[in-house]
């Protein structure tokens, strides 16, 4: 359930999913006393409740631990559900520890962004909720390269197994080139002169002609294309071109 966000000065919406209520309160308590403009809708510590508060809430963000009431590793099984029922609202992996292999699941599972809640500094938390809300990948450098190497094989990053970005028209394939670069849509609009429901049609559109179903992997998708040989070589051909002009 794809929703558009107005980027006005309002209050964030917040779905916190956390292992036990007491966590969830302790967060909670956290948000209301920070000077950001958050409002937790609701707290949550199992699958049911939190498809049950998406039902009866609009939620901006969803923070969810990779572990919940139901057992370890229940939060990322949830991850799925979430991103095929309400595509639009982006979700916040919190782990206990990293562990590359379960940054990745979150990320193939939908998750827009992972944090570590070892980190005592709040206030990174609270930028991970505002970068996630305005479309960005929260993730660092290093966890980016990880997804990107072990990716490199799957469908969702094979152009040889569709018709590429070639496939794409100019104005798809110029937003799709600065999602890569990781800017958001608000920042993509104000480049290529659009609004942002026109950039988020044209990811739309995008996604369906690459096969795929989220940022993270259309800029993966963008930086396997750019590494194949035949690109490059359209790149260089391209510059040599400009360069003779």
């Amino acid at each position: 359930m794809s929703k558009s966000r107005s980027r006005t000065r309002r209050q964030i919406q917040v779905l916190v999913a956390l292992d036990t209520p007491m966590e969830c309160r302790l967060l909670q308590t956290a948000m209301e006393r920070s000077r950001q403009q958050f409002d937790v809708v609701a707290c949550a510590v199992s699958r049911r409740d939190i498809l049950d508060s998406f039902s009866r809430q609009n939620v901006d963000v969803v923070l969810i631990n990779a572990d919940l009431e139901g057992g370890r590793l229940a939060g990322l099984e949830v991850l799925p559900e979430i991103r095929a029922a309400y595509h639009g609202t982006p979700a916040v992996v919190l782990f206990d520890t990293w562990q590359d292999e379960l940054i990745l699941r979150a990320f193939r599972g939908g998750a827009n962004g992972v944090f570590c809640r070892l980190e005592t500094e709040l206030e990174l938390l609270w930028k991970c909720i505002k970068a996630v809300y305005e479309g960005q990948v929260w993730a660092n450098s290093g966890q980016l390269q990880l997804l990107l190497n072990a990716l490199r094989s799957d469908a969702v990053v094979a152009p040889a197994r569709s018709p590429g970005l070639k496939s794409l028209a100019v104005r798809e394939t110029q937003v799709a080139n600065l999602v890569a670069e990781g800017l958001p849509n608000k920042e993509v609009a104000v480049k290529l002169g659009l609004s942002e429901h026109t950039v988020s049609n044209y990811l739309f559109r995008t996604y369906n002609k690459l096969g795929i179903s989220s940022r993270i992997e259309l800029a993966l998708y963008v930086l396997k294309e750019r590494e194949r040989p035949e690109t490059a070589s359209r790149e260089v051909s391209r510059e040599s071109r400009a360069t003779r002009s």
